[in-house]
C-alpha cells in the first residue's frame, strides 16, 4: 500500500483561522487517497506565501515523507510553489510528490508546468516595470521608503531557504538522528529493539524496506553514535 504525507498551504492569518480554502484542498487530496487505496501517515498545514520558500511545515513534511518512504501530495502545484527552481530543488531532494488535480503527471510535465507559471510571473513583472517606468517619464512620483528593507528582507527569506532545502537533502542519517535518539531514549538500545521500533513507527530504510539488526549497525555506523 502506498503511503502518503499531505501538505495544505493557505495564504494568509485570516484564512488559516477560519479554514477557507483549507476545507477544499482536503477534500481534493482526500478524494484521490481514498480512490487510490492510500494510506495517509501524516498531515502538515502552512500559513505562509507562494511566493517565500522558507516554509518550516513544507520542510517537516518532506523530512516525514523521506523517513517512511512516503509520497508528498498537495491539493494542486501551486501549493507547493510556482517557483521552477525551488520545484527542481525538490525533485533532487529524492521525495516523490503529485498535486491531486493532476496525479497522473510525471516529474517532466510538472517541471514544464512551474515553468510556464513561473514565466507568467516574470512577463507580469516586466509590464509593471514598464508601467512605472512610463509613469516616471511622465514627472510622476514613485517609489516607497521602505521598499529596500521589504526587497532585503526577501532576499534573507530566500537565502534560508535554498539553506532550508539543502538541508533536507543533505544525507539519510541526519534525518534519521533524531528518531534513534527518542527511540534509544524510550530504552531501546540493542540492535534488535531499535530495529524493531524503526519498523514499527513505519520508518524505512534508505532503499525503502524492512530495518534489521546489521541495517541499523550500519546506520549506527554513520551517525557516528
Amino acid at each position: 500500500m502506498c503511503r502518503v504525507v499531505t501538505y495544505f498551504r493557505v495564504s494568509t492569518e485570516a484564512q488559516g483561522r477560519s479554514g477557507l480554502g483549507l476545507e477544499a484542498q482536503r477534500e481534493a487530496v482526500a478524494r484521490l487517497v481514498q480512490s487510490r487505496g492510500w494510506q495517509a501517515v501524516a498531515e502538515f498545514t502552512e500559513v505562509e506565501s507562494g511566493k517565500r520558500n522558507d516554509r518550516p511545515e513544507l520542510s517537516k513534511a518532506l523530512h516525514r515523507a523521506k523517513v517512511t518512504g512516503s509520497v508528498l501530495v498537495v491539493a494542486k502545484l501551486d501549493r507547493l510553489s510556482r517557483n521552477v527552481a525551488f520545484l527542481a530543488t525538490l525533485q533532487e531532494s529524492g521525495v516523490r510528490f503529485l498535486a491531486a488535480d493532476m496525479p497522473e503527471a510525471n516529474e517532466l510535465t510538472v517541471h514544464i508546468m512551474a515553468a510556464v507559471a513561473q514565466e507568467e510571473r516574470k512577463a507580469i513583472g516586466r509590464r509593471t516595470r514598464e508601467a512605472l517606468a512610463a509613469a516616471k517619464v511622465e514627472g510622476k512620483r514613485l517609489g516607497n521608503p521602505n521598499g529596500a528593507a521589504a526587497l532585503r528582507r526577501a532576499a534573507k527569506g530566500n537565502a534560508a531557504a535554498i539553506e532550508t532545502v539543502k538541508a533536507n537533502a543533505a544525507g539519510r542519517a541526519a534525518d534519521y538522528a533524531p528518531i534513534v535518539d527518542d527511540i534509544r531514549a524510550g530504552g531501546a538500545t540493542s540492535l534488535p529493539a531499535i530495529a524493531r521500533e524503526l519498523n514499527e513507527r513505519g520508518i524505512v530504510t534508505p532503499r525503502g524496506g524492512q530495518w534489521h539488526p546489521s541495517s541499523v549497525r550500519n546506520l549506527l555506523a554513520r551517525m557516528g553514535a
